[in-house]
């Protein structure tokens, strides 16, 4: 046994080799970028829409309409923020390009934020484990995710920030733990998922301070910003999820989830069907939501062992399950993957399962894609290069690979977790549990706790 364990901890070495091809991806691309004058695929396909996801949504923050103009889905949080950190008269009667030409608080302000991420995960990492903590965080804020929100200059950057001073060890009051969390809610509505797990480990007071601080944050905010009713934003999300049906290639460029490539082969005429052989487009079509539903099913079935025997799962992989669940559910954009990986970076690595998990991670940060067959060029105005350019882009490996491999932790993880509950239900580990003596036993023969 203690050979096996040295076997494992020596293959703990991968993760170097795993830091050193994000790095490569990541000179690759910084080469790519001067040399043709465009950040390449997979980075949005707009050569000109770079921070658009900032600006576009700062017009609103200080022009009003946000709600029943723009048919915004987010609380208020994201426009009062981007009304304070950014030049009012950037934005008179401009839209968002102009805007950010002009707003250099908000450009400065997009890059202080990674900035930042970068200094609190470094710290974040350290107090977790020095071993890893330099692979990770490198891989984690270097990686093609992170660097996606950035070119975006996507809110999810900020957020990023609140779940590292939220979860983990760099603030220590509980309250204030409360707040950041709270702020991240009201960033990314879908955050909650991972608060909601927290009451497999029967933490209530922990959940009803977040709910109370999240509460509090959406009031205050609504109040500054005067608008973004629940009602509103209800109507919203109804509207778009109806509205929202991905017809066409670009919809599936860099997806976190199958949906819109499930869409685009079902119902679709884009030109990607006539690239795939038939039989190829009808195996997707069945696979796609074996994959896709068996994975949220393992992960309710660790979610019932994990409440069964809190103790023998870490909370990090709680919070993950509840993100995991929600997210495999709905197209949320690779932005949002480093939320994920936060989580999965936080396991250690031992046995088969959490590896595989935390490999996944480092494949997905490595920057780049590998494009299929003839690419077609594009000639339009490039942001970064301050000039027209001939962009290619083509059907790549990763539009395919990549949600799949996003399934492939909460297998791991899922099983791990049922396994090592299994584990500790039958060495009849129930005597030791004595804050949970007053829980009903749910299994036939489990021996109660005794003082």
């Amino acid at each position: 046994m203690k050979l096996l364990n040295a076997r494992r901890s020596n293959l703990q070495w991968l993760e170097w080799l795993l830091m050193i091809a994000v790095a490569a991806g990541f000179v690759r691309m910084a080469y790519l970028t001067v040399k043709l004058g465009y950040l390449p695929q997979p980075f949005f396909f707009d050569t000109d829409d770079t921070w658009r996801d900032w600006f576009s949504t700062a017009v609103y923050a200080h022009e009003g309409g946000a709600y029943d103009s723009w048919l915004s889905i987010y609380p208020p949080l994201s426009f009062v923020i981007l009304k304070i950190v950014g030049l009012p008269r950037c934005y008179e009667f401009a839209f968002d390009k102009p805007a950010r030409q002009c707003d250099w608080v908000g450009v400065g302000a997009i890059h202080l934020i990674y900035i930042i991420n970068i200094i609190l995960a470094a710290r974040f990492f350290l107090k977790l484990d020095r071993r890893t903590a330099l692979q990770r965080s490198f891989s984690l804020l270097v990686g093609m995710p992170m660097l996606f929100g950035l070119e975006r200059g996507n809110l999810a950057l900020l957020c990023f920030t609140f779940l590292l001073l939220g979860f983990g060890p760099l603030v220590k009051s509980a309250r204030l733990r409360w707040i950041f969390v709270g702020l991240a809610i009201n960033l990314k509505v879908y955050l909650i998922c991972g608060v909601i797990a927290q009451l497999l480990r029967r933490r209530w007071l922990w959940l009803e301070g977040v709910l109370i601080a999240t509460l509090g944050i959406y009031l205050i905010t609504f109040a500054i910003y005067g608008a973004g009713t629940p009602k509103e934003i209800y109507d919203n999300i109804v509207n778009w999820s109806s509205g929202s049906t991905p017809n066409n290639p670009l919809d599936i460029w860099y997806p976190n989830t199958y949906i819109p490539l499930e869409y685009v082969l079902s119902k679709s005429t884009a030109p990607i069907n006539y690239l795939l052989d038939s039989r190829v487009i009808n195996f997707a079509l069945t696979a796609i939501p074996i994959a896709t539903h068996s994975a949220q099913a393992i992960i309710l079935l660790a979610s019932v062992a994990a409440w069964l025997r809190p103790e023998v799962v870490p909370v990090s992989r709680l919070t993950y399950f509840g993100l995991a669940f929600a997210m495999i559910a709905s197209e949320t954009s690779t932005y949002t993957q480093p939320f994920l990986f936060l989580f999965i970076f936080m396991e250690s690595w031992k046995g088969w399962a959490r590896p595989l998990a935390i490999a996944v991670c480092y494949i997905l940060c490595i920057p780049g894609d590998i494009i299929i067959g003839q690419p077609a060029p594009v000639f339009e105005f490039s942001y970064i290069a301050g000039h027209y350019v001939t962009a290619e882009y083509g059907l790549s490996v990763g539009m395919l690979l990549k949600p799949f491999l996003l399934l492939v932790p909460a297998y791991s993880l899922g099983m791990l977790t049922i396994f090592d509950v299994w584990k500790d239900v039958r060495g009849q580990g129930w005597r030791d549990r004595l804050r949970f003596r007053r829980d009903r036993p749910l299994l036939p023969g489990i021996i109660a706790p005794q003082a």
